[in-house]
C-alpha cells in the first residue's frame, strides 16, 4: 500500500518512519523542516530502539505527492480547515483516510468536507514529541487502535492494521465510538489539567488533590460515554489509564505543547463538542465543563 502523512510531526513522524522503516512506499508532507529532512533525513529517538530514515519521500506540498491508498492525516484538528486544499491531490476513488487526531467529533465534520470519502479514527496511545527539526522523541507507549467510520471496504483497514504491525506497532481494529470516548478518558482530564496547573502528567498523580480530581473527571468522561450509547466502559477502565499513566515517562500532553509555544490548542474536540453531546443526551460533566471555560480563558488571553 502506498501511504501519504498529513503532519509529519511527533505523531505522524513517528508512525510514518516506521511504517517506511519495515519497507512500505511513505510519503512525508513537512513544513518547517523540509528541507532540513532532505538534507538530513528523519530521525526516531526511541525507547523500542532509535533509527533514521536518510532517504525520505518528502514534499512540501500534496499537490506533488502521488494520489495514496491510505493517508494518514496527523495535523492538529485546529488546522482541519486545510484538509480542503491538502487532501484532494491524494485521494483515489477508494482511498482510506485514518484520521489520527485528539476529540470527538472529527469524523463527523471531516465526512461532510468530504461526502464520498472513506474515514477511520485512529486513537494512538504514545508518548511523542517534536520539538526540533527532523528529530521524533519518542518516550513510552506506541499502540494504536483504528475505529472505522464510514469505510465499506473491510479488507482496507485489515491492511492498514497488518502493515502497522509488520512495522512493530500494536494495532487493531476496534468498534468506533467505544474507541473515541475511552480515549477521551485520558485526553479531557491531562491535557487540559497539564494546561490550567502548567504540570506534567507525573505531577497530577503525585500528589492527593489532584490525583482524586483526575479520578473525577474521568468518571465524568466515562458517564457521559455511558449516556451515548457506549458500551465496555467502566470505572475499572479509569483505573487501568491512571496506573498506566504512573508506570510512564512524566509527559507533556499535545495540549500543554502547544500552550507553551503558543499555539492554538484543541479546545473545540476535546472538549466543546464531547461536553455538547453529553448534555443533549441529559447528562453534564460539571468539574471537565469548568476545565473547558478555564482553558478558553487561558486561549484568549494567550
Amino acid at each position: 500500500m502506498k501511504y501519504g502523512v498529513i503532519g509529519t510531526g511527533a505523531i505522524g513522524g513517528y508512525y510514518g518512519a516506521k511504517l517506511a522503516k519495515a519497507g512500505c512506499d511513505v510519503h512525508f508532507l513537512l513544513h518547517k523542516d523540509y528541507e532540513y529532512v532532505v538534507k538530513h533525513g528523519l530521525r526516531v529517538d526511541s525507547v523500542d530502539g532509535s533509527f533514521l530514515l536518510d532517504n525520505v519521500n518528502a514534499y512540501r506540498s500534496t499537490v506533488d505527492m502521488p494520489q495514496c491508498d491510505c493517508v494518514l492525516v496527523c495535523l492538529k484538528s485546529v488546522n482541519n480547515h486545510l484538509l480542503t486544499t491538502l487532501l484532494p491531490p491524494l485521494l483515489k476513488n477508494d482511498t482510506l483516510v485514518v484520521l489520527i487526531q485528539n476529540g470527538i467529533g472529527v469524523e463527523d465534520d471531516v465526512q461532510e468536507l468530504f461526502p464520498n470519502v472513506s474515514l477511520a479514527a485512529g486513537l494512538a496511545f504514545i508518548c511523542s514529541a517534536k520539538t526540533e527539526p527532523g528529530v521524533v522523541n519518542h518516550q513510552c507507549y506506541g499502540y494504536i487502535n483504528i475505529g472505522n467510520f464510514s469505510c465499506q471496504n473491510q479488507s482496507m483497514i485489515d491492511d492498514v492494521v497488518n502493515d502497522f504491525r509488520i512495522a512493530g506497532i500494536d494495532a487493531n481494529e476496534v468498534e468506533y465510538q467505544e474507541a473515541r470516548w475511552k480515549k477521551a478518558v485520558w485526553n479531557m482530564p491531562f491535557n487540559g489539567m497539564t494546561v490550567a496547573l502548567n504540570t506534567q502528567t507525573d505531577t497530577l498523580l503525585r500528589y492527593p488533590s489532584t490525583l482524586r480530581l483526575i479520578k473525577e473527571q474521568m468518571m465524568e468522561v466515562v458517564n457521559a460515554a455511558k449516556a451515548c450509547g457506549v458500551k465496555n466502559i467502566d470505572e475499572s477502565f479509569a483505573d487501568k489509564m491512571i496506573d498506566n499513566t504512573i508506570n510512564m515517562t512524566p509527559y507533556s500532553p499535545s495540549m500543554k505543547l502547544d500552550y507553551e509555544f503558543g499555539r492554538p490548542m484543541e479546545i473545540r474536540y476535546l472538549y466543546q463538542r464531547p461536553i455538547e453531546m453529553a448534555r443533549k443526551m441529559g447528562f453534564r460533566m460539571p468539574k471537565l465543563e469548568m476545565l473547558m471555560d478555564e482553558l478558553l480563558f487561558i486561549q484568549d488571553s494567550m
